[in-house]
């Protein structure tokens, strides 16, 4: 069989990992078939449409469903397929502990459709160590196993686009099972790198927990900064003014989504509960909506029974994925201190339209700042911590 008739599965392929696996896999002339248990996505991806946001997958959708992808909500369709892959990623618990058992949840349901001469690969963020576990479960069921872990490191809304450019980081549990992903991840990424399970599993921890360092340090800044008083990005432009050591600087945020957080307890859980880098990032992160519902309690002299609009609910620009935003937190806090909170996200479905938020609410935040609302001018006192909005203070250069 040549490596495009190679039938693929993807578990749990409704979602944002799946997807754009399934999409570029069948772009490459891959059967492709998308295993989910929500029936809905299923359906509407069977009919020709995308139930999120992701630049370039339309098309790709248009082009394929039907014919190279699928999509189905019944677990028996694995049985078919020489590759099989899992997208399960696993949380955190409410002691930030990670949960391993909801990985082998997954794989354990599915073993009774699985077969020894499948390459079974998994695709999401894992605790190090999960992968050799994965295959000690696999040997058990099926009595030997061809296992890779091949994590995803695509950024939410450009998927397609990075799996096509970014290399691919490839493991697996044996030498066959790492020629086999090795060829078959070839059909899509620009270049593949070798590593170890466990090497790959930190890999993955690793870089997301120095992006969400990355954002501390910015967020750090910001408050030290407007605590007294000062511009936090007239200072970071100052900073960064053809000065290459600065260039790479990240901007202040609301550091949230579905991974940066999570993954980065999983990286401390690791290293015994020892990562105090970690943990200050966490406390730097999380209490940034507070210290924003502090400054624009300041400016309105108390939020008490005031109007206040929160603009953009995504945890990231000109996206409409809600998961673990920071501006529900905020809003929970805007809540605390009594204030009537207005909501305005033109992705999300059910929130007030921009100008009937603006034409009520006394007082603003910036909770993402999506381009539509880069070019507002609030009359009302704000707080953007984003630095896309022009202060209202702000005084020229002597």
């Amino acid at each position: 069989m040549g490596l495009q008739n190679k039938r693929i599965c993807i578990i749990g392929g409704c979602g944002h990992v799946g997807i754009p696996l399934g999409l570029a896999f069948a772009s490459r002339g891959f059967p492709v078939t998308l295993i989910d248990c929500n029936r809905a996505a299923v359906d509407q991806l069977n009919a020709g449409s995308l139930p999120f946001k992701e630049e370039g997958a339309d098309a790709l959708l248009r082009a394929h469903v039907g014919r190279t992808l699928h999509a189905t909500t019944d677990p028996a369709a694995a049985a078919q397929q020489e590759v099989v892959v899992f997208v399960t990623g696993t949380p955190v618990d409410e002691h930030l502990n990670p949960r391993v058992s909801d990985v082998l949840k997954v794989v354990t349901a599915y073993l009774p459709h699985l077969r020894a001469d499948q390459l079974v690969v998994l695709r999401s963020t894992i605790f190090p160590g999960v992968t050799q576990i994965v295959e000690e479960v696999l040997k058990k069921a099926l009595g030997s196993a061809r296992l890779a872990f091949c994590p995803e490191r695509i950024v939410q809304g450009k998927g397609i686009e990075e799996i096509f450019s970014l290399p691919q980081l490839v493991s697996a549990t044996s030498p066959e099972a790492q020629a086999e992903a090795e060829a078959l991840f070839s059909a899509i990424a620009k270049k593949i790198i070798r590593l170890s399970t466990t090497e790959a599993e930190l890999a993955k921890l690793m870089t997301n927990a120095w992006r969400y360092l990355e954002f501390a340090i910015a967020n750090q800044f910001y408050m030290i900064v407007e605590k007294q008083g000062f511009d936090f990005y007239k200072i970071l432009d100052a900073m960064k003014d053809d000065y290459p050591r600065a260039a790479h600087f990240a901007r202040a945020g609301l550091a949230a989504g579905p991974c940066l957080f999570k993954d980065t307890m999983q990286l401390s859980a690791f290293h015994s509960n020892e990562f105090f880098l970690g943990h200050s990032a966490m406390l730097v992160n999380e209490g940034l909506p507070n210290f924003l519902v502090g400054q624009l309690e300041a400016r309105l002299g108390g939020l008490k029974g005031r109007r206040i609009g929160i603009l953009g609910l995504a945890f990231k620009p000109d996206n409409d994925d809600i998961r673990e935003s920071l501006s529900f937190k905020v809003k929970k806090l805007l809540e605390l201190k009594m204030a009537e909170v207005l909501l305005s996200d033109h992705y999300v479905a059910g929130t007030l339209p921009l100008d009937a938020l603006l034409a009520q609410a006394e007082g603003l935040v910036l909770g993402v700042p999506h381009a539509a609302y880069r070019d507002l001018r609030p009359a009302c006192p704000f707080v953007d911590c984003w630095g896309v909005w022009p202060r209202p203070d702000a005084a020229p250069t002597m």
